[in-house]
C-alpha cells in the first residue's frame, strides 16, 4: 500500500464507542483503587503515563471504576433540575468521562502496539459492555431532550463560535445515531453496534495472528540469490531471534518487501505472495464470514437511521457527502490513471523478457523486474539509497523540519517511562520554551505489534476547568531493525512513511481549542489525511535531502546525482500505483454500496472482490487469494466507506503544497497559514471552509494529474 494506517480521534460519542472497548467483566485485582497508575495522577513530567507501572491487572478495576465515574456523570446530567443550558448539558456532556477515555486511548493504544493474548481477550470480552455504555448515551431519551432544547435556543444563547459549533455537531450525533429511533429500532440499533465492536477487534486478531504464523525459513544459501546483503543480514537476525539456523523472512513489510524486490529465486517469491494474499481466506483465521457480518450489520445500521446504505450514512458527514459523488470521483480518476497504468505494466513486460524471463508475468515477479528496471533506467536502488538513510538522521531532520516549518523543538527524554524497550518520548516545546506535546515514537515490528504505520494519542488536546491538557501522541511504525553490525537504514518508502506519520502527530500536537471532539485529528475522514500526505513531499525536495542524508559509515552529504536521481524517478510506476490505490477503495465502496442485506449472505468474498475491481486488474488473476479478508483499514479500523479518502486528499495536499512550491519549500508564512487555518483548528469549521481559508479558493482538480506526471 503506498498509504498507511492511521489510527486517529474521534468525536466524543464515537470515540468512545471505538476506543472505550475495554474492561469490565472480571473481578477485580488486588490492587487496591489508590494504588493504580491508571487512576491516579502520575509525577512523570506533564503526567506522562506511568508505563513502568502499568500492569494488564491494573486495567480490570481501572475500567471499572472509570466507568461507574463515567455513568454517574451523565445521571447528573440527565437528572439536573435545572433548565437546560450550554454549560449544563453539551459542555458538560462534552468532558464527561474523560477518565474513561483516557485509560481507554491508552489500553486501546498499546493493544495494538504491544499485546499479548490477556490484552486481546480482555479487548473481546468488554467491547460489548463498553459500546452498551456509549449506546446508553447516545439513545438516552431526556439527555436528547436537554440537548435539542439548548439546540432550539442556540440563537439567543449567546454562544460563541467554538460553543456553537460543538452544540451543532452535538445534536447532529444524536439524531444521525439513533436518537429519534423508535424503542424498538433503539434496542436492534444497540445490538449492532455491540455486535460490530466484537467483529471488528476478532477481525484484526485474526490478521495479527495470520501475519505472524507465516514464516519463510531458509537453510540453503543457494536460496539467497539475489539478495543484497542488509536483506540476507536481517533474514539471519530474525532467524537467530526465533532460534533458528539459516535466514527468515515473514509478512512483515520490512521483511516481505525486500525480498519480493530483490529474490532471484522465482518459486520462493510466489510463496511469499501467495502467503501474503491469502491471509485469513480458507485457513484456521478465516475472515469471510465475519465479513459478511460485519457489511450486513452495517447495512443494516444504516437503514435504521434511514440510509441507503452504509456509504451514504458515512459520507453524509465527510468533504464528499455521497456514494455517488466517491463513486464519480474514483471513476474519473480511475479512466485517468488506466492508460498511464497500463503504459507502466507494459514497460515492465518488455524489460522482463528483454533480459530472459519467458510465459507471463505474475504478480511475484513484478516487484522483481520493477525494481530491476528501476535500477537500470535510473540507476537507483535502495541498496544505493539505505546507507544515506540512517534512521536517527532521518528522524533529526523530520524534527528539524518541524523547526523550520512551524518552530517547534523536540527533546528526548529518558526519565520519562514508556511501554517497551524501542520506544523513545520527546517533548515537544515552542521556540520560547511553551509546552506543546509529549510524542512517542515506536520504529521496529514485533509479534505483538499490528503491521503498518499510524499515528494515535494516549491523550488529546482540551481545556478543563480553566486548565489546558496538552496532549500525548504516539507515532508507531514498522521499520527495518538494526542488524549486529549496522544500524537501521531506511528505504527511501520508510523515510516517506516517517514524513506521512508525522503529520498526522504534528496534526494532534498542535491542536488548539476547548473541546476533545473538535481537536486535533477528530476531523472528517476525507480532510484528515492532508496534514500528513502533504508532509511526503519534502521527501523528494533536495534542499531538505542535501540537509540531513550522510553515509552512516563515511559522514558523505548525499550526492546532488542521487538526488536528482530520486527526483527523475518519483513519479516511476506513479500510474500503476494509482490503479492500485484507486483499486482499494473501489473495492471498499463496493462492500459499502450494497443495498440488500440478502445478497451478503449469498456472496463469497472473492468472488465479490474480484467483480468489483474487475476494471482495475491489470495483473492475472490468482486463485485462492483474495485481499479482503485482511483489509484491516475498512473491516477493523475506521476507513469504512472512507479508504477514498487518501485520494481525495492527494488532491488536496497536491493543491496545497503548490503554495509552498510557491512561496518557498521553507516558507514561515505559508507554514504559519497552514498551522492557522488547518493544523491547530482540528473540526473547528467544516473542512472546505478551513481549506478556502488557507488556500484562498477551492482545490485545483487536476493538481494531482500534474503532481504525477499525468497531465
Amino acid at each position: 500500500m503506498s498509504r498507511n494506517i492511521s489510527l486517529i480521534n474521534k468525536p466524543m460519542i464515537v470515540r468512545i464507542f471505538v476506543a472505550v472497548s475495554a474492561l469490565l467483566a472480571f473481578q477485580s485485582c488486588n490492587n487496591t483503587m489508590n494504588e493504580n497508575p491508571l487512576l491516579t495522577e502520575s509525577s512523570n513530567p506533564y503526567t506522562a503515563p506511568a508505563f513502568d507501572r502499568i500492569r494488564n491487572e491494573h486495567y480490570k478495576p481501572a475500567f471499572e471504576q472509570a466507568l461507574s465515574e463515567a455513568k454517574a456523570e451523565i445521571e447528573e446530567i440527565i437528572s439536573s433540575k435545572e433548565a437546560p443550558t450550554f454549560s449544563n448539558t453539551v459542555e458538560a456532556l462534552e468532558m464527561s468521562g474523560r477518565k474513561l477515555s483516557n485509560v481507554a486511548a491508552l489500553f486501546f493504544a498499546l493493544n495494538e502496539s504491544n499485546t499479548d493474548s490477556l490484552m486481546q481477550q480482555i479487548a473481546l470480552e468488554v467491547s460489548p459492555l463498553l459500546t452498551e455504555y456509549s449506546n446508553d448515551i447516545i439513545l438516552n431519551e431526556k439527555l436528547f431532550e436537554r440537548i435539542k432544547a439548548v439546540y432550539d435556543s442556540k440563537d439567543s444563547a449567546g454562544l460563541n463560535p467554538e460553543q456553537s459549533r460543538l452544540l451543532e455537531l452535538s445534536y447532529r450525533n444524536f439524531s444521525r445515531n439513533g436518537a429519534n429511533l423508535s424503542p424498538s429500532d433503539k434496542e436492534e440499533f444497540r445490538r449492532i453496534n455491540s455486535e460490530l465492536s466484537k467483529l471488528g477487534l476478532k477481525f484484526g486478531q485474526n490478521v495479527l495472528a495470520a501475519t505472524n504464523k507465516f514464516f519463510l525459513h531458509i537453510t540453503d544459501s543457494s536460496d539467497l540469490g539475489g539478495l543484497p546483503g542488509f536483506v540476507i543480514e536481517t533474514g539471519a537476525m530474525e532467524a537467530k531471534e526465533r532460534s533458528l539456523s539459516g535466514w527468515v523472512y515473514t509478512l512483515q513489510a520490512p521483511s516481505f518487501g525486500p525480498f519480493m524486490q530483490y529474490s532471484s529465486n522465482r518459486a520462493l517469491r510466489e510463496k511469499m505472495w501467495r502467503a501474503y494474499n491469502s491471509k485469513c481466506l480458507n485457513d484456521e483465521f478465516d475472515n469471510q464470514k465475519i465479513i459478511k457480518e460485519i457489511v450486513k450489520l452495517r447495512l443494516k445500521r444504516a437503514n435504521l437511521l434511514g440510509y441507503k446504505t452504509h456509504a451514504d450514512y458515512v459520507l453524509s458527514e465527510n468533504m464528499a457527502k455521497s456514494s455517488e459523488s466517491v463513486t464519480a470521483f474514483l471513476g474519473n480518476l480511475l479512466d485517468k490513471s488506466l492508460p498511464y497504468g497500463k503504459k507502466d505494466l507494459e514497460q515492465i513486460r518488455v524489460y522482463a523478457a528483454r533480459n530472459g524471463f519467458t510465459g507471463e508475468l505474475m504478480p511475484w515477479d513484478f516487484s522483481y523486474y520493477s525494481e530491476k528496471y528501476k535500477s537500470e533506467k535510473f540507476s537507483l536502488n535502495d541498496e544505493m539509497l539505505k546507507p544515506y538513510f540512517e534512521l536517527s538522521n532521518v528522524e533529526k531532520a523530520v524534527f528539524d523540519l518541524a523547526g523550520k516549518l512551524y518552530g517547534l523543538k523536540f527533546t528526548r527524554n529518558t526519565s520519562i517511562p514508556v511501554f517497551h524497550p524501542d520506544v523513545k518520548v520527546f517533548e515537544v516545546t515552542e521556540e520560547n520554551g511553551t509546552f506543546i506535546s509529549l510524542l512517542y515514537v515506536d520504529y521496529f515490528p514485533r509479534a505483538s505489534k499490528s503491521g503498518g504505520a499510524w499515528m494515535t494519542s494516549f491523550r488529546e488536546q482540551y481545556i478543563m476547568d480553566s486548565v489546558e491538557y496538552r496532549p500525548f501522541v504516539t507515532l508507531t511504525l514498522n521499520f527495518t531493525k538494526p542488524t549486529e553490525s549496522t544500524p537501521s537504514l531506511l528505504t527511501f518508502n520508510e523515510v516517506t512513511t516517517l514524513l506521512h506519520e508525522f503529520g498526522h502527530a504534528l496534526h494532534g500536537m498542535l491542536a488548539q481549542g476547548s473541546y476533545p471532539s473538535l481537536t486535533g485529528t477528530s476531523v472528517v475522514r476525507d480532510f484528515v489525511e492532508l496534514p500528513s500526505q502533504i508532509m511526503e513531499n519534502w521527501a523528494v525536495e533536495p534542499e531538505f535531502l542535501s540537509s540531513f542524508a550522510r553515509h552512516y559509515k563515511t559522514g558523505e552529504v548525499i550526492p546532488q546525482e542521487l538526488i536528482d536521481k530520486i527526483i527523475s524517478a518519483r513519479n516511476y510506476l506513479s500510474g500503476y500505483m494509482s490503479v492500485r490505490q484507486l483499486s482499494l477503495g473501489i473495492n471498499d465502496m463496493a462492500w459499502h454500496t450494497i443495498s440488500d442485506t440478502s445478497v451478503a449472505d449469498m456472496i463469497k468474498v472473492d468472488e465479490f472482490e474480484r467483480k468489483a475491481i474487475e476494471k482495475t486488474q491489470l495483473m492475472p488473476i490468482i486463485e485462492g487469494t483474495c485481499f479482503s479478508p485482511s483489509f484491516g483499514h475498512i473491516f477493523a479500523g475506521g476507513y469504512s466507506a472512507g479508504y477514498y479518502s487518501y485520494k481525495w486528499a492527494e488532491v488536496l495536499e497536491a493543491d496545497a503544497f503548490s503554495l509552498f512550491k510557491e512561496k518557498g519549500v521553507f516558507s514561515r508564512e505559508v507554514a504559519a497559514s497552514f498551522r492557522e487555518n488547518i493544523l491547530s483548528k482540528g473540526n473547528l469549521r467544516d473542512a472546505d471552509v478551513l481549506y478556502r481559508a488557507f488556500r484562498g479558493r477551492d482545490p485545483e482538480p487536476d493538481a494531482l494529474l500534474v503532481k504525477l506526471g499525468m497531465k
